[in-house]
């Protein structure tokens, strides 16, 4: 009964924050009212309150999965190699089609950054997404001391191009379908797999 008792609570959180994922990632965190995000979930409001004591918390809820599920795409490909080199390269691959997979949620973050800058930017830091950064930096400072990487190049600098690239992606794809020198619009995997690349190997030839 208590095993029963627990899923029904889950599933009724995971409502709750699907609903409020979207909503938040539709209108602006102020143009959402708990009345709305409890009719989108098909719950009454009492039962929001019950897992959640008000918006604020929430919201901040809903940035926590989304920090986690990142988190979880760097953990499981760490877990799936041994070469760091190989890791780079399926973090690079699932972090994109992890932001494809949830276009709502992106905008929510970006949008919210967008409009309320400094303020917002730290609070999404300190959710999880500055844990998962520092993680991705970590797996690079690990291919440097084993001598897979180079030792002179910033490790918070390639992660940052790394995820800036996705990002960019995820937002430039439907323009860039339209500029007729680009292939990889509709080849995520294989815009990735050409990003790692470079990161890899740069653009000047060894012999120089």
């Amino acid at each position: 009964m208590d095993n029963t008792l627990a899923m029904v609570e889950g599933e009724g959180r995971q409502r709750i924050l699907a609903a409020a994922e979207k909503l938040f990632s539709d209108k602006a965190f102020d143009a959402v009212s708990m009345n709305a995000i409890a009719c989108e979930a098909g719950i009454s409001k009492a039962n929001i309150y019950h897992y959640f004591p008000n918006k604020d918390t929430l919201y901040l809820a809903v940035l926590r999965v989304a920090s986690h599920n990142l988190r979880a795409v760097l953990n499981e490909a760490v877990s799936a190699h041994g070469s760091v080199l190989d890791v780079l390269r399926h973090f690079a691959r699932n972090h994109l089609q992890a932001l494809l997979n949830r276009p709502q949620l992106v905008r929510l973050v970006w949008r919210e950054i967008l409009e309320r800058g400094a303020p917002r930017a730290q609070e999404f830091a300190e959710q999880g997404f500055a844990d998962m950064f520092s993680a991705l930096v970590d797996v690079l400072k690990l291919g440097q001391s084993r001598g897979e990487f180079r030792q002179d190049f910033d490790p918070a600098l390639v992660a940052t191009l790394l995820l800036g690239a996705n990002v960019f992606f995820f937002q430039s794809r439907d323009i860039l379908r339209h500029y007729p020198p680009i292939t990889f619009a509709d080849d995520p995997a294989g815009y990735d797999a050409g990003i790692v690349e470079i990161l890899l190997r740069g653009l000047v030839p060894a012999s120089s």
